[in-house]
């Protein structure tokens, strides 16, 4: 079994189609479907289910799936090592993020950071914080940021963690536009906007639940900016991070009576990444936190 037979299976599982998979190899198709058979033949089962329309993984290809992924990013973290021998001038790291990630300007940094490290190709995936630790715990991440109510997702390593307020947002006429606090009973059975599959919205639930409040979704969204625009059309209210409310320009009220205090992780799979290109943008990262300031997990 061969690495290049490997990443050729991960190109035509990750494109469902050996033509875009040949492409994105930059081989021809028929060098492509020769490697497949081969591994196939190697490991003595079909990997492939070849329809007219996709191609589908077999239980034995999606059995290999994992252990394909975890054996290239462990000759990636091979050549990454190489790259720190010779000053990090190549290598590549992942990093996932949640979209409501505002303790650290994400962007910003990664832009610094590349500036410094210039042959570092940096992938960045948000997503939902299962999602995340899942992609982190299987070597698709090297790092991530994930919130919780509470401890960290267990097996992963927390390196920074940041304390994030969440605030009730209103809409201009609605009755409570003009408070800065709002006792949480005042919201008992208000029509909400909720962020669906989000921890935060688990952890709204969580609250309303424990306070004996009704919470009455009325409409949801899937990212962060419908639901704010939805809340600004009337529909209803929400809770969100303070950070987000300001940047929307929403007005907002901190809720009397509850914690609605969450934590942010950043979060890997080891004390120490094995990743070179991982290690110094997890140094910088902490370096650089909210203001300069990061408080060690």
């Amino acid at each position: 079994m061969e690495l290049r037979q490997l990443e050729h299976f991960l190109a035509v599982a990750g494109e469902g189609s050996f033509t875009v998979a040949a492409q994105r190899a930059h081989i021809v198709q028929s060098a492509l479907s020769s490697s497949i058979r081969k591994l196939e033949h190697e490991l003595g089962a079909q990997l492939f289910e070849r329809t007219t329309r996709r191609v589908i993984l077999t239980e034995a290809g999606r059995a290999l799936l994992p252990v394909a992924r975890r054996l290239v990013a462990d000759i990636d973290v091979a050549r990454g090592a190489v790259s720190d021998v010779i000053g990090l001038s190549r290598g590549a790291v992942s990093v996932g993020t949640i979209q409501t990630l505002t303790v650290v300007d994400l962007p910003r940094e990664l832009g610094v950071f590349r500036s410094r490290y210039p042959g570092i190709r940096i992938h960045v995936r948000d997503g939902r914080v299962a999602d995340l630790s899942a992609a982190v715990t299987s070597g698709e991440l090297d790092l991530a940021y994930l919130a919780a109510d509470g401890p960290l997702p267990g097996g992963l390593t927390c390196f920074a963690q940041w304390s994030q307020l969440l605030v009730l947002v209103t809409y201009p006429g609605h009755r409570l536009e003009k408070r800065r606090s709002v006792p949480f009973a005042e919201i008992d059975d208000e029509p909400f906007v909720d962020y669906t599959g989000s921890v935060m919205q688990t952890m709204v639930r969580r609250r309303f639940a424990d306070a004996g409040l009704r919470h009455n979704p009325v409409c949801a969204a899937t990212h962060v900016p419908l639901l704010v625009d939805l809340v600004a059309a009337g529909l209803g209210v929400t809770i969100v991070p303070r950070s987000v409310a300001e940047r929307a320009g929403m007005p907002f009220a901190e809720i009397d009576d509850a914690d609605f205090n969450r934590v942010i992780y950043l979060a890997g799979r080891q004390p120490e990444p094995v990743n070179p290109a991982a290690r110094a943008l997890l140094r910088h990262l902490i370096e650089r936190g909210p203001d300069g300031v990061a408080q060690p997990g």
